[in-house]
This record gives structure tokens, sequence and C-alpha cells, in this order.
């Protein structure tokens, strides 16, 4: 198995675990991971403004041969506005966003031809970007989250 689907599958994981969390009571959605934390529908949609983030202003740019716009942004500012958004979606509909933004993103990187997938990149703030380094980055990202997550799981 070449790294590109060792990287894909890893990072496809996340998908079976939202499919997973799905089927749990709301209460879980709406337990934070700790006392004063994120709850884990907070979490959840983090990570889906993450990826399609990630989708629009460096994989898609790839894609279409453009310029990446992805940049260093304020972590805080963007992650608050993430978790606002969270309390405007059912459960329901931030399951199917979450699950619909990593396919797109893994559909659009599997689409790559390799010497695109393999290309360094500069983002727009000058920095370098790759494409499997940015799966590692977040694969790790993920199950960071996921410890959290499995975590309320345990309790509940």
């Amino acid at each position: 198995m070449s790294d590109k689907q060792q990287l894909l599958n890893e990072y496809s994981a996340w998908i079976g675990k939202v499919r997973g969390f799905a089927v749990q009571e709301e209460g879980f959605w709406n337990t934070p991971m700790a006392e004063g934390k994120w709850t884990v529908r907070d979490v959840v949609c983090h990570i889906m403004r993450w990826d399609e983030y990630f989708y629009n202003e460096a994989i898609s740019k790839i894609s279409t041969g453009d310029v990446l716009t992805v940049r260093h942004i304020d972590y805080d500012t963007f992650n608050e506005e993430s978790r606002q958004y969270a309390t405007t979606l059912s459960t329901e509909t931030l399951v199917d966003q979450t699950i619909s933004a990593r396919e797109k993103l893994i559909r659009a990187i599997e689409a790559l031809p390799e010497t695109a997938y393999e290309l360094r990149y500069t983002d727009a703030d000058g920095h370098p970007f790759e494409v499997a380094q940015f799966m590692r980055d977040f694969i790790w990202h993920d199950n960071h989250h996921l410890a959290q997550l499995n975590q309320v799981l345990q309790v509940g």
C-alpha cells in the first residue's frame, strides 16, 4: 500500500467515528469534554470547519492549479466561530455536514495525480504546504480529539 493510500485510510477513519457518534443520545452531544470545556458538538463542528477551510483554501486550489489561499489564521477566533456555528445545527445536520466535508477532502486528494500530491506548494503566508503533511497533521488532530470524545463515551 502506498504512503498516500495509508494516509487516506487513516484520514478516513474520522468518518466512521462520526457515524458511531451519530447513534448516541442528544445528551452525549451536549456533554462537555471536562468542566468548562467544549461539548462533543463543539469538537465535531470544530473539525468539520477545519476540513471545510482546508478544502476551500488549499486542496481544491491544488486540484484546479490555482494559488493556495490557506494561511495561518487566528485559531482562537476561528475555533470560537466554529463553536458558535455548532449551536445553529441539529445533530443530524452536523453529522451530515461533517461526513460530507471529510469525504469531499478525501475524494479531492485521491483524485490528485502523484505529481500534484507530492509537490511542495507555498501557502498565502509564504510557508511550505504539502498534502501528505497536511493529512499527517490532521490525523494527529483527529486522534487528539477522538481521545477526548472516547472519554465522554466511557463516562456516559
